[in-house]
């Protein structure tokens, strides 16, 4: 299967959820949660996005995630992800009881395509105040893709991971996955990258975004927005319209897309300090706002 016919399917098989001028999204992806071990890449930027999500929530966005929220590679169980970043997940079961949570899975959670295997991780969890088990997330969902589609305009903006246009990562994902838990997980600790991802191989990411902006320019210039290779990317208007919210697993911060007041902004959370030399999180906008119907498909 070409990268072509991957995306055909995931936007022929995606999800469709109105939107208007008024709604307000955040959309995250990356973030690698693991279990707070030196492998655990998500650990160094928990207290940062946890803020800025909780912020999120307290003012109405709907969050999604594009992929790769959990780190299923490195990690056999849920169970060790959930005690080491309690308080994140229980921050998005807040946004799953408000119907503001949409879930996509990437290469490094494809597991989620199972819907038995998202109902033994999210179902039920264990109260320590009850001692226990009690309804956690049930019902959730994950998606391979989301088209958001505008109410007015019918202006369709297409979500997925991106690794369908990583054909090793997409269709030998197990077989990676392998690879990283007995191999590459170990020789991190030695400063040795993972080359089955495109965030540490540049010739493969490369290689990953031209397939995306080819398959883009061949459906007359589709809004789309992915992860997959960290590398975050805002187009102007008049070029092709693929985006990419980056990860939460830079070095010093995690970047984001919003989407709000019918504009689409690449924004950055990260530790800074004030003159007091006090540490605070502070929130900037990298480009944008735009627009989002000056993003025209033709």
């Amino acid at each position: 299967m070409s990268t072509h016919q991957r995306f055909d399917k995931a936007f022929k098989n995606a999800k469709i959820v109105e939107f208007d001028d008024t709604s307000k999204y955040i959309l995250f992806s990356d973030c690698h949660r693991g279990d707070n071990s030196f492998a655990d890449d998500f650990a160094n930027n928990r207290n940062t996005y946890f803020h800025a999500l909780k912020q999120y929530y307290n003012e109405g966005f709907t969050y999604c995630e594009l992929g790769d929220g959990n780190e299923l590679w490195e990690n056999l169980h849920f169970n060790s992800l959930f005690e080491s970043h309690k308080n994140v997940f229980l921050l998005l079961k807040h946004f799953h009881d408000a119907n503001r949570l949409y879930l996509l899975y990437g290469n490094h959670d494809m597991v989620y395509q199972d819907k038995k295997t998202i109902k033994k991780h999210y179902d039920t969890w264990l109260d320590p105040n009850l001692g226990e088990k009690v309804p956690f997330m049930p019902g959730l969902e994950y998606h391979e893709a989301i088209i958001l589609q505008h109410k007015k305009t019918k202006q369709q903006i297409f979500l997925a991971h991106g690794h369908q246009a990583d054909w090793r990562n997409h269709t030998f994902w197990r077989w990676n996955r392998f690879m990283v838990r007995v191999l590459w997980r170990s020789l991190q600790v030695v400063g040795i990258s993972d080359p089955t991802s495109p965030a540490k191989n540049n010739t493969e990411l490369i290689k990953i975004e031209r397939r995306t902006k080819k398959w883009i320019a061949d459906r007359k210039n589709q809004f789309t927005i992915t992860g997959h290779t960290h590398r975050p990317r805002f187009p102007e208007p008049k070029d092709i319209a693929y985006f990419n919210d980056g990860s939460c697993v830079h070095p010093r911060s995690i970047t984001g897309i919003e989407i709000q007041n019918g504009e689409i902004a690449l924004i950055k959370w990260y530790v800074d300090t004030t003159d007091d030399g006090f540490l605070q999180i502070v929130r900037a906008v990298l480009e944008g706002p735009k627009k989002i119907i000056d993003y025209k498909t033709t």
